[in-house]
């Protein structure tokens, strides 16, 4: 697939725009320089020098060495090249070092040879041709001047480079500030230097940021105080709720139940904004702690299957059962007998622990949203909980350094694969 320019970073496309642009410039100059060095403005010039020593040389019907005498006076008194030779191409003067070849094609009047214009062919009247060349080095100027324009066009691409790359680095790093940000680190900033429109969107950026974390911090800290106030009433609550114990009406026994799912909401509150955030997986607190021990107490609790090998890992053993305890009881609430639960450390480092059951699965256009704080399946309205079991297990994994995935199995059912590092 072809990339365009937009695909590439924002420094290449800098550089491969300066770069252009030089390019252009360097092939206009040549281009100009070819055109303005036309040969054909120095031919009247040439032809008339050619005329004076055609009418200085011995005729024709002169002696060969006499010629050849006449041509090295003129080579000593301008110090240029010349080589006379017979209509038929032998070479009448002295052989020069290095030798200069007979013309590929005659034609009247006075011509230059080459692209590079350094060898003027003029035929006398008489047939003889003469051939002048006025510097051996003149060919070699062209490719002298086009290596010294390309020589300046490099250099000024090297020049600009580090200019390209600081300019660009601002923004690579303004770059890398916002991924924090969207990461949870709500505490990111940049660094402003300067006072350009990258400097401007660095400070509108801190602003911004600063106001969100305040926000945020605000919105966790009422949060907080919210669910510890509800606490006092909750534990007024459950102490009627406990005088109450006599009586087996369905109202009181709605009472207890209803109690309890507030009491789980509060404490599921709590512990999500807890784990909420950058700041919480830098302080996180984590011990050496029996997995396998976690596990089969969780499962025995709900009387589910366990399939299981020793696992010991470094991590909140408070919050790894929480996590525990709430997929077992999704599965057992929302799908089907029977359920089966295991736990095995795999060859990467981590411990997997799978909770699958035989229900009717999860709908696939549902699965990403599956683990979003308080979303429900449509067919699960009204069958209790808080909604925020999932978003738990997901928080907690990503505490620890961990993934949740979720998959149907094509027998029925789903399945929740839970990776956590041993080490985390």
């Amino acid at each position: 697939m072809v990339k365009k320019l937009t695909d590439y970073p924002m420094y290449q496309q800098i550089f491969f725009a300066v770069t252009s642009a030089i390019l252009a410039v360097v092939f206009c100059t040549i281009a100009l320089w070819l055109w303005l060095d036309d040969n054909n403005r120095h031919l009247n010039a040439f032809a008339t020098f050619t005329d004076i020593v055609e009418e200085s040389l011995p005729p024709a019907s002169a002696s060969t060495a006499r010629q050849a005498k006449a041509v090295d006076q003129w080579i000593a008194r301008t110090h240029t090249r010349f080589a006379l030779f017979t209509p038929g191409g032998k070479l009448i003067s002295h052989p020069l070092n290095p030798p200069m070849p007979y013309p590929e094609r005659i034609r009247p009047g006075g011509y230059f040879d080459d692209w590079a214009g350094t060898r003027f062919v003029w035929q006398f009247a008489d047939g003889r041709v003469l051939v002048v060349q006025l510097s051996i080095d003149r060919a070699n100027r062209p490719w002298i001047f086009i290596c010294m324009v390309l020589a300046m066009a490099f250099a000024v691409a090297l020049v600009s480079w580090p200019i390209v790359r600081r300019l660009t680095a601002r923004l690579e790093t303004l770059q890398q500030s916002v991924e924090s940000l969207g990461n949870g680190q709500l505490s990111s900033r940049v660094i402003v230097s300067g006072n350009d429109e990258v400097a401007r969107l660095a400070l509108s950026y801190n602003r911004s940021a600063s106001q969100l974390e305040k926000l945020v911090s605000a919105q966790k800290n009422m949060l907080a105080r919210a669910s510890h106030e509800l606490r006092s009433p909750l534990a007024r609550i459950q102490m009627a709720s406990a005088l109450l114990a006599s009586e087996t009406s369905p109202a009181a026994d709605e009472l207890r139940h209803s109690v309890a799912e507030l009491d789980e909401l509060v404490e599921e509150i709590l512990t999500m904004s807890r784990l909420e955030g950058a700041e919480a997986l830098k302080n996180r607190d984590v011990q050496r702690t029996d997995v396998t021990a976690i596990a089969a107490e969780e499962c025995a609790r709900s009387e589910v299957e366990l399939d299981t090998a020793h696992v010991i890992a470094f991590t909140d053993p408070t919050l790894i059962r929480r996590m525990m305890r709430n997929l077992i009881e999704n599965a057992l609430k929302h799908g089907a007998q029977p359920v089966s639960v295991s736990l095995h450390p795999d060859e990467t480092g981590h411990f997997i622990f799978t909770v699958s059951d035989r229900g009717k699965g999860i709908p696939d256009g549902e699965i990403s949203r599956i683990f979003a704080p308080f979303y429900r399946l449509p067919q699960q309205n009204g069958a209790g909980g808080t909604g925020l079991g999932l978003a738990l297990v997901k928080a907690v994994c990503e505490y620890h350094g961990g993934t949740v995935t979720l998959a149907n199995i094509p027998s029925g059912g789903a399945c929740f694969t839970v990776s956590i590092p041993l080490g985390a």
